[in-house]
């Protein structure tokens, strides 16, 4: 069996037993040793890498992201990350007019910020594509954007109602403005062509392989249905040089009954596959996000009296659902940002502990915004995860521009608070929502460590206290990943007896500035002992 022993440079193991070690030696899939013995196993049939200076850490664990749908959106429009509006719509100008066999056109991950409010009108978008449906979504995945065709299409005028859990947005007339928000995209939806399979398979498999080449062996799809739990099969699952995969089925709050029959064949069918696609969780939207207005508050949005936003579920249809499928063996997981929505999304899980006893449930919270004082203790005592995007804690424009003016001053100090809940004793776990926002994850290493932008801003930090040491971040990114899987006995940690994800980082990390954490490449990557990137 081949044998590689690594040295030469920083080795952060994620053991909480020793953070650092000199060396390490793998034997096919496994890490057969550390330190000096790792380096007493070199002989002449024994691989060596040197390196020459730089970081191996375990392979980054993304414990919330969308690399199915995600995997989609990159043959749409490219509009992602734009905060320009005549950039924006020059390129959805373009795209038409390169892609006029595309019946609709469809667009990811604009920034809501370069709008009034967030909020975009059709009237703007007809100006630059007239003739065919237009469809955007903002990087939040919460707000809609559509032209007039579009809306035609879908049958939206001044006379349709409000779906459940979502709003047309309406001019003074009564008319629709062209914004959608939550499950009023739904009605896009609708109307809108399928994506086919083959092109989910095809944008899939991309995603993956822009994971892997950013260092993440392993990420946890939190939006999926049934029918993307075969696309996974046939990507994940049938390349082992690609990042492992774990399938969150989203129930919603008018079919959660009737999809629990197909959920648990979804699972059966992901265990029958092979151990690399697991279906063992499901994904629930307390709410929607802070920045469209849609996150549930406790309290009103500071900018608009009344609102408190949309919840998505009631307290007893949340309660309802989440027992009924932790009682079928389901992990939760529940998007909750604003306090309402987590300390709902807590009551919920509290009262599935109750009913249906003790067991190793590991229930998450992700996002974790917005968390009242008082309900920040709870996520220890439940045993309840807190997983967090790092990245969006720092004072970038939609923070700055959208979220504090809504929800004010005070409220805003108690925005994702990590370093509180690491000592809190409550697990906690990274992710990065891709494509919301970027997968790299040492960008929101570099977050969790400084809580600034790129350039330093504030001095000091955004509420400072919420920072967390290096070590500590590259855990939540790792070991605690593996943690949220129920595979830490396998994988998260360079420990003898575990599986060999690895990745060179291309620079020394103890000898850096925190803030040039944003910029450190990743060189090479291993899964399962096997070069893969790099």
């Amino acid at each position: 069996m081949k044998r590689t022993v690594f040295s030469g440079g920083t080795i952060i193991t994620s053991d909480p037993a020793g953070r650092r070690t000199s060396a390490i030696a793998i034997e096919g899939d496994r890490i057969v040793a550390l330190g000096d013995d790792a380096l007493a196993l070199i002989d002449g049939s024994t691989e060596t890498v040197d390196l020459a200076g730089n970081t191996l850490v375990p392979g980054f664990r993304d414990g919330h992201c969308h690399p199915l749908l995600g995997g989609a959106h990159l043959a749409e429009a490219p509009i992602w990350g734009i905060a320009n509006i005549d950039e924006l719509l020059a390129i959805v100008r373009r795209y038409a007019e390169e892609h006029p066999d595309r019946e609709w056109i469809r667009g990811f991950g604009y920034l809501p910020a370069m709008l009034p409010r967030g909020r975009g009108e059709a009237d703007v978008l007809d100006a630059v594509v007239g003739d065919r449906p237009v469809w955007l979504t903002a990087n939040d995945g919460h707000t809609g954007w559509a032209n007039s065709v579009a809306l035609a299409r879908a049958g939206i005028d001044a006379s349709t109602p409000d779906p459940p859990h979502g709003e047309v947005v309406r001019r003074a007339d009564g008319s629709a403005s062209g914004a959608l928000l939550e499950s009023a995209q739904e009605l896009l939806r609708a109307a809108a062509p399928p994506i086919p399979h083959d092109d989910m398979v095809t944008g899939t498999r991309k995603a993956l392989e822009l994971f892997r080449s950013n260092g993440i062996t392993w990420g946890l799809d939190a939006m999926a249905t049934p029918e993307d739990v075969e696309v996974a099969i046939d990507v994940a699952g049938s390349d082992p040089s690609l990042p492992r995969v774990a399938v969150a089925l989203v129930a919603r709050p008018d079919e959660w009954r009737e999809q629990r029959t197909a959920f648990l064949e979804a699972r059966e069918r992901a265990r029958a596959a092979g151990p690399r696609v697991k279906v063992e969780t499901i994904k629930f939207f307390a709410d929607g996000v802070i920045e469209s207005g849609t996150a549930a508050l406790i309290d009103e949005y500071t900018d608009q009296a009344g609102n408190r936003g949309i919840p998505n579920w009631t307290p007893v249809g949340l309660t309802e659902a989440v027992t009924a499928f932790d009682k079928d063996g389901f992990q939760i997981h529940i998007h909750a940002i604003g306090d309402a929505g987590i300390h709902d999304a807590l009551n919920a899980i509290e009262t599935a502990r109750r009913r249906n006893g003790g067991r190793d449930r590991r229930p998450t919270i992700a996002h974790t915004q917005l968390v009242q004082p008082e309900d920040l203790p709870r996520f220890a005592a439940l045993g309840v995860i807190a997983n967090f995007e790092p990245l969006w804690a720092h004072l970038e424009p939609t923070m700055v521009e959208l979220t504090i003016p809504r929800l004010g001053d005070e409220r805003s100090r108690w925005q994702y608070p990590i370093g509180s809940m690491v000592r809190s004793g409550a697990k906690v776990s990274f992710g990065s929502d891709w494509p919301v926002t970027s997968l790299n994850p040492m960008e929101g290493i570099a977050v969790a460590v400084t809580r600034q932008t790129p350039r330093g801003e504030p001095p000091g930090g955004w509420l400072p206290d919420e920072r967390i040491d290096l070590d500590t971040a590259i855990h939540l990114y790792t070991s605690a990943g593996a943690y949220q899987s129920f595979e830490e006995r396998e994988v998260g940690m360079l420990a003898v007896g575990l599986r060999a994800d690895l990745v060179l980082l291309g620079a020394d990390l103890d000898q850096i500035t925190p803030l040039d954490l944003w910029s450190v490449p990743v060189e090479r990557v291993w899964i399962d002992g096997a070069l893969v990137s790099g």
